[in-house]
């Protein structure tokens, strides 16, 4: 894939020193360990320099397109949550409830397959998460899909769990329903932590979009674990 987006295209100046496929190593494992440029360096016996131009190359063309909606969505369930990424860049994110500077990431997966669907830009920290779904461009995907939600999503079209009224009992089946709820949600959170099992989305370092790439490559990379 990285190849037929250019990834190994003519280059101005010297060659690469590594192949392709350790260039996109290199990529993969920053993304999976976090290491800084210079732990990476000795690993490839080559620079600091060029694991960082490495990175910044082969980055963003690890981030596949997002594909065409499925045709069966309709008769598919959706499941949507979001997550708190620290990040080092100021310009992209703000002080959030965890007490670091984060960025707020939205995810919708598939209740069966637990294949990541979709992965929104990252938004501030400290937006709600209904807020920052509403502005994702995710509930246009989500455009005649049943998708479930926790209740910090209430009026944003996503199923959310039965609220009791102040004053009055809740309805009957109500704690059955929300139990239910509550199970079949699990998924999301259970997709998210093997995201983050890359630890690239638990502390990252990169500027401008590139935590949107890594978010999008590291999705790429668990649809395939999943799918083998």
């Amino acid at each position: 894939m990285v190849r037929e987006r250019g990834g190994d295209g003519p280059r101005i100046g010297r060659p690469w020193c590594l192949p392709l496929a350790d260039r996109v190593l290199v990529v993969a494992v920053y993304y999976r360990t976090n290491l800084t440029m210079r732990q990476l360096a000795p690993l490839f016996g080559v620079s600091p320099a060029t694991v960082c131009r490495v990175i910044q190359r082969l980055g963003p063309l690890l981030a596949p397109e997002p594909g065409s909606r499925p045709v069966d969505a309709a008769d598919r369930l959706w499941i949507g949550d979001g997550t708190l990424v620290p990040v080092r860049d100021r310009k992209v994110g703000a002080s959030s409830r965890n007490y670091r500077f984060s960025v707020n990431v939205q995810v919708i997966i598939d209740a069966d397959t637990r294949l990541v669907v979709a992965a929104a830009r990252p938004a501030p920290g400290d937006k709600a998460d209904a807020h920052v779904w509403g502005t994702s461009g995710l509930p246009d995907q989500c455009e005649g899909v049943t998708a479930l939600g926790d209740g910090a999503y209430i009026n944003t079209g996503l199923v959310v769990p039965r609220r009791k009224r102040p004053g009055r009992p809740l309805l009957t089946g109500g704690e059955a329903d929300n139990a239910e709820h509550r199970r079949v949600r699990a998924r999301v959170e259970h997709a998210i932590g093997r995201l983050k099992n890359y630890k690239i989305l638990r502390d990252c370092r990169q500027r401008g979009d590139g935590l949107h790439h890594a978010v999008q490559a590291v999705a790429h990379v668990h649809n395939l674990a999943r799918a083998a």
